[in-house]
């Protein structure tokens, strides 16, 4: 037998090991699957033996077998509210030195531009639609060196590139921790990403032939046709079970820093070959330590366990409960309806009583002394089926906490205002957990891509944002200019909190002078940004002359940092100048030692400044 090498060896670990995690997580693949088909309709299936999703076949050929779904608009009434969430970040400063505040001022635009650049509003949207239907989701945030600018070209003619940013989302059938008794990633003392490429997608990233196989994914493009009532045909799209041809599974295993990997260690095989074997390769942790790329996002948590919990857990029996009712609700009207003939055996044509029934005008010959056809009784429907169907709709609703008020006119008919604020904060408090989860979720993945961006960015790169007055600012940076990884939220952000609300508080504090000068009159600055935050985007606005002064002053306070003389322009507002200038020697200058020629060089321009300010020009 064929002594196996250790890359071998290693491979061959690796595969037992995620072979492994995927029994482990069995049941929880199968209530996935479970819940998917339930939110898109296909609602006549269970877990059978094996923990495989199967369909329940119809009982009789008369059976209704219609699907109500009140899982679906639930879901989407969730998502349209937590989608309000937006990714609007700030960085606060490592300290309070000028250049700390500009860096960290600099790294929220650079998160702006990469939100704007990767289109991060689909991206949490996306993650969000996963962790509603199966509980849990992930954001994977790694470097891309195929992404970024061309800087210069190899001998064989390929493009160098800068490398950039790539973010990208995971469903939980991808991610497999090492127990899903841990509670989080950090618990995680390693982590693997599997996930099915063809043999020519792993040619192209890893340079390895592999052998290719048939690997079984799921797919959402299977149609259950066995749905409908009596005589009338139903369907709905179902998960199903796929084959992928000539493809192979690229495992992707993290392990955490540890006394025998002090930088942790990355172990990538696909198919049955070792492409990768080394350090982690990214130092996004907390002050410079290595982390799995990994971010994750849950619906609602559950204690003790990785996973987290769908809201289709809850209303499958709800839902199930409420078919049936319908269905034999429309059963028993059918009976009453379309009747139940008794026919004396041999007085007529049975066969052609079955094909064409008793059509109104119809000629019924049946045999001389036997009795005529006759239809049984039948009694009115049940009170019983209104009052479980009331029930069941009232559990939705409770289970859900998406209560909409059209349906409770009874009790809002006489409510106060305030009473009606109070009912509706508390409807809405029911998200309360799942947003906090996307909002945790949104601030990890900006504090991994300033991380990223300070570890590989090495040469300049260049960047588009909107400016404070509405205007694009083009600017370049470096990893060296991130200086501070505290990112946080520019306000709170609710998730009851629609356009109209917030337009009126917006004209409230208007009305309240808050946002004005000393003498009363807004800047075109925070004209913009009013404009914008009623819901009418970027205008067209004149630019904030007293912001374009303090930008020029900056400016040259750079320069004479770097002592260089600056002359006093014709057009400098004086005033901004001379404050702009003594703030940035009072806290870059006298803060520390500082050289006499460049102290000189500062007094000497703000003397300029104040001979001018003095005679009045």
């Amino acid at each position: 037998m064929k002594k196996l090498t250790e890359e071998e060896l290693l491979a061959k670990s690796t595969i037992e090991d995620f072979e492994s995690r995927v029994r482990a997580r069995k049941s929880f693949d199968s209530q996935w699957q479970l819940n998917m088909n339930f939110y898109m309709g296909n609602q006549y299936c269970d877990v059978g033996y094996g923990g495989m999703v199967r369909d329940v076949d119809r009982e009789y050929f008369w059976q209704e077998r219609e699907v109500y779904n009140h899982i679906a608009p639930i879901i989407e009434i969730r998502l349209s509210k937590l989608s309000k969430i937006k990714p609007k970040l700030v960085v606060f400063p490592s300290s309070g030195d000028d250049e700390d505040v500009y860096t960290a001022k600099f790294g929220k635009k650079i998160l702006d531009s990469v939100s704007g650049k990767f289109n991060l509003v689909s991206k949490i949207n996306q993650a969000t639609k996963w962790s509603e239907i199966c509980g849990t989701s992930f954001y994977k945030v790694s470097w891309n060196g195929n992404l970024g600018q061309t800087v210069a070209v190899d001998e064989n003619g390929a493009d160098i590139k800068t490398g950039d940013i790539d973010i990208s989302v995971c469903s939980p059938f991808e991610i497999y921790p090492d127990s899903a008794t841990r509670e989080g990633i950090e618990d995680c003392q390693s982590l693997i990403h599997a996930k099915a490429f063809s043999v020519k997608e792993i040619k192209s990233m890893y340079g390895v032939d592999v052998k290719g196989r048939d690997i079984n994914v799921y797919t959402m493009d299977g149609i259950n046709s066995g749905l409908g009532g009596l005589a009338v045909g139903g369907f709905s799209r179902e998960l199903i079970e796929t084959t992928k041809y000539d493809s192979a599974i690229v495992i992707e295993k993290y392990v955490r820093p540890n006394e025998e990997y002090p930088n942790g260690r990355l172990i990538i095989v696909a198919g049955d070959k070792l492409v990768y074997n080394g350090d982690l390769p990214y130092e996004n942790g907390v002050d410079g330590k290595r982390e799995f790329p990994f971010v994750r996002q849950v619906c609602n948590e559950e204690i003790g366990s990785f996973w987290g919990v769908s809201l289709i857990n809850r209303l499958i029996p709800v839902q199930r409960a409420y078919n049936a009712i319908k269905n034999r609700k429309h059963e028993y009207i059918n009976r009453i309806t379309m009747g139940v003939l008794a026919v004396e055996d041999g007085s007529v044509d049975v066969d052609n009583l079955e094909e064409e029934g008793l059509a109104p005008g119809k000629i019924l010959i049946y045999r001389q002394g036997a009795e005529a056809p006759k239809f049984l009784g039948g009694e009115n429907l049940p009170s019983d089926f209104e009052k479980e169907e009331e029930k069941l709709l009232e559990e939705f609703l409770t289970l859900s906490g998406t209560n909409q008020f059209g349906s409770l006119n009874d009790v809002t008919r006489n409510m106060s205002g305030t009473s009606l604020e109070i009912l509706i904060d508390e409807n809405e408090s029911r998200l309360r957990f799942t947003s906090d989860s996307i909002k945790e979720a949104i601030k990890n993945v900006a504090k991994y891509v300033l991380r990223l961006y300070k570890q590989f960015a090495t040469v300049p790169r260049l960047i588009k944002i909107i400016g404070e007055n509405g205007n694009l600012e083009v600017a370049y940076f470096k990893g060296s200019d991130i200086s501070s990884d505290d990112v946080q939220f520019d306000a709170e952000i609710e998730t009851n909190e629609t356009l109209s609300q917030k337009r009126d508080m917006i004209f409230k504090i208007l009305d309240k002078n808050l946002l004005c000068d000393e003498n009363g009159n807004l800047s075109n600055s925070v004209k913009a940004k009013i404009i914008e935050n009623l819901g009418f985007g970027i205008w067209e606005e004149p630019a904030d002359v007293s912001a374009l002064h303090k930008k020029n002053a900056d400016q040259e306070n750079d320069l004479m940092q770097k002592e260089k003389i600056v002359d006093v322009k014709e057009i400098d507002d004086d005033k901004i100048h001379i404050d702009s200038h003594i703030a940035f020697m009072l806290n870059n200058i006298y803060s520390k030692d500082f050289d006499k020629k460049t102290e000189k060089i500062f007094l000497d321009h703000i003397k300029k400044h104040k001979q001018r300010l003095n005679k009045g020009e």
